[in-house]
């Protein structure tokens, strides 16, 4: 999977990144290698805004593209409600796929009459 990690408002230092390839490790080894995993992390500058540290998450896989928006108050534990986010995603589009597919085969054995 190939992670590409923008900032807006906010300098996207090392320490942000490795936490970023720490947390999406896990989300990397279920998806494809040719995945595209886009990061924009962002800062509200208000300060009557409680979440200002905001990161979005944009994962392009072959059939569909999953997104996630979280907001709070420090930008690691942004971070960390994405992945959270991206992994349950990714998790329940899986299940979905592997239930259509053994339907597929199910239904494909009853037309040839070898069920």
């Amino acid at each position: 999977m190939r992670i590409e990690v923008r900032g807006r408002n906010v300098e996207v230092t090392d320490e942000l990144e490795d936490a970023i390839h720490k947390r999406f490790k896990r989300v990397g080894r279920q998806v494809s290698e040719l995945a595209t995993l886009e990061i924009e992390l962002s800062e509200e500058r208000n300060p009557r805004v409680a979440d200002s540290q905001i990161a979005e998450a944009t994962l392009h896989l072959k059939r569909t593209t999953i997104r996630a928006h979280e907001a709070s108050p420090e930008m690691l534990h942004s971070i960390h409600k994405i992945a959270e986010d991206v992994r349950r995603q990714v998790k329940k589009n899986r299940e979905l796929r592997r239930g259509r597919e053994r339907t597929r085969r199910v239904l494909g054995g009853l037309r040839d009459g070898t069920a």
